[in-house]
């Protein structure tokens, strides 16, 4: 009964070791990981960017969409005469030429 309880005790002994040498190493790589973490979140990888710059350019594509159809529509009523559509219209068209440099043009396939 003895030699048991010692058995018991060395076995114990020796899954405590692995257990305190882990989280001694837990104690001392926390501030790394912790710094590691905190520059991750500071800072945007290239992917992250490159799709932070396309969601940009298809909003600004999807704004000039929109412009070009109102501006065709005050062009027309500016056409028949309505004063108000050719202030509107000249209005659309200096946003749009505002919005336009920061549109990528996409080069002419050959087909």
């Amino acid at each position: 009964m003895h030699a048991r309880s010692l058995l018991a005790l060395g076995l114990a002994a020796l899954a405590l070791q692995g257990c305190l040498a882990r989280a001694a190493v837990d104690v001392v790589t926390l501030p790394v990981r912790a710094v590691s973490k905190g520059v991750d979140l500071a800072t945007t990888s290239q992917s992250e960017a490159d799709e932070n710059r396309g969601r940009e350019i298809r909003k600004r594509e999807e704004r000039l969409g929109k412009l070009e159809r109102d501006f065709d529509r005050q062009a027309e009523r500016c056409a028949d005469g309505d004063d108000a559509a050719c202030d509107k219209a000249q209005a659309i068209r200096a946003e749009m030429k505002a919005i336009l440099p920061g549109v990528p043009i996409e080069p002419e396939r050959e087909d």
